[in-house]
């Protein structure tokens, strides 16, 4: 409730009344990843995610990240079925598009999170050779 009402009147005080705040522009170049990638698979290395571990292997094409696999993921409980599924969905996407791991944390999973970045980072570190 209180929470929600503070979101609504803050981003309204931002749009409507509020001082402006613009963000520098960011070119093409700056934004997509300058990294460049080796074809192929890579596993990440294991990282403690709380209740569980998180290793995830990356598949790249055309120097890209084009998919990730979580190869192990929190899923002894049902709680940590139910918030990983969706969680790893958003990560997977997210840093796909980003072509990093530089990934929001998903509210709810943030160890989750965090371990997918690390896992992830630890791929594509090998991927860049």
């Amino acid at each position: 409730g209180a929470i929600a009402f503070i979101m609504v009147f803050y981003v309204a005080y931002q749009y409507f009344g509020g001082p402006k705040v613009t963000l520098p522009a960011i070119s093409q170049s700056q934004a997509s990843s300058s990294v460049a990638y080796k074809d192929g698979t890579y596993t990440g290395s294991t990282f403690d995610a709380y209740y569980g571990s998180v290793q995830v292997q990356t598949t790249i094409a055309g120097g890209k990240i084009t998919s990730i696999t979580f190869l192990q993921y929190p899923s002894d409980r049902a709680t940590s079925k139910s918030i990983n599924s969706s969680a790893m969905q958003n990560l997977q996407q997210e840093a796909i598009s980003a072509q990093s791991a530089n990934v929001s944390v998903v509210s709810g999973a943030t160890d989750t999170s965090q371990a997918f970045a690390q896992s992830l980072q630890s791929a594509l570190t090998q991927a860049q050779g």
